[in-house]
């Protein structure tokens, strides 16, 4: 998978997710095997940088690169600054944000709305692509609307304006994440452009990843919520892709140890206080599999310190271990 001159090391990439997608996550990702990860979703609004959660979207030190940064918003303006001020912090790729359906980014006309204007798309890719000397990379859905499904057109106007590569969740806007994805949308992006397509959407197993890739004729797979509490995901899919063969099922102890790192990365990204809350949903994520997870997961809501949240989870995995060793 080439995006420019960045050859990735695998064709298994971290969607951007807003909320999720932070610098910790992106690190454990890349480090259990993505290829690429993406940034959450940033404000091309320069009026939100000094702000501390900005600050922190905006953290890319010592992270492997290639660093892919999204920017969201309307404005050509806007969005070419923002593209340049990325680049200047040490964004490798920028990534513009035309498929996030939530109500707050569609009511001010960015992410997925802005699929209903393709002049104003056409606008935008112009200005970002001839702001910044990196790769430029497009994220979006099949349409606004079930009955305005205008990938195709989009993908044609990102392949003339330059972008280096574009995503392609298969669903539209009206669909938010329910049904299943529509390949058969994301196949003709592949067939109709002749840069990278990546395909998005509903690819949860390394098998589902193949298919997807046989179906589509896609370069790669961007994995966003089937990685939430599980981001071994990457490494089992690019072994599969790579060898035909399954890798084993993390055991519970893998799964504690990933979380224990997890958890002492945005204890010491966030600080105590805002790490142990932001690390709540990430409790929930990697246990939901496993027996006992209600119990865990209210333990863990009910954590204020970092030694509690710890505690809680060498309790609870513990047990799963001791179960786990005595069915062996």
């Amino acid at each position: 998978m080439q995006i420019g001159p960045y050859t990735l090391g695998n064709p298994v990439i971290l969607a951007p997710m807003a909320g999720v997608t932070d610098k910790p996550f992106r690190q454990l990702c890349r480090r259990l095997g993505a290829g690429l990860a993406v940034s959450e979703m940033t404000s091309a609004n320069p009026r939100l940088r000094g702000t501390r959660k900005s600050r922190q979207r905006l953290d890319f030190s010592d992270e492997p690169g290639p660093v892919s940064v999204q920017i969201a918003g309307h404005d050509p303006q806007l969005l070419a600054d923002a593209a340049r001020y990325n680049r200047d912090l040490g964004a490798q790729l920028i990534d513009i944000n035309m498929g996030c359906p939530a109500k707050k980014v569609c009511s001010v006309a960015a992410g997925s709305a802005l699929l209903r204007d393709e002049a104003l798309v056409g606008r935008i890719l112009d200005a970002v692509v001839s702001a910044v000397p990196v790769p430029v990379t497009l994220k979006i859905r099949t349409g606004y609307t079930r009955q305005q499904r205008n990938a195709v057109t989009v993908a044609r106007i990102a392949e003339s304006a330059g972008i280096a590569a574009i995503a392609v969740h298969g669903r539209t806007r009206e669909d938010l994440f329910d049904g299943c994805a529509e390949y058969d949308s994301v196949a003709a992006v592949k067939a109709a452009v002749g840069i990278p397509v990546i395909a998005n959407g509903d690819i949860d197993t390394p098998e589902k990843a193949l298919h997807v890739l046989e179906r589509t004729g896609c370069d790669a797979v961007m994995i966003g919520r089937a990685a939430q509490g599980r981001p071994w995901i990457f490494r089992e899919i690019a072994h599969f892709l790579a060898t035909g063969t399954l890798l084993p099922a993390a055991s519970p102890g893998e799964v504690r140890d990933h979380l224990l790192g997890h958890l002492g990365a945005l204890h010491a990204f966030y600080g105590e206080h805002m790490g142990v809350r932001i690390a709540r949903k990430h409790l929930h994520w990697y246990s939901r599999a496993h027996p006992g997870h209600l119990a865990f997961r209210e333990r863990g809501n009910k954590a204020q310190t970092a030694a509690a949240q710890l505690s809680a989870v060498y309790e609870h995995f513990g047990l799963l271990i001791d179960s786990s060793d005595l069915a062996a």
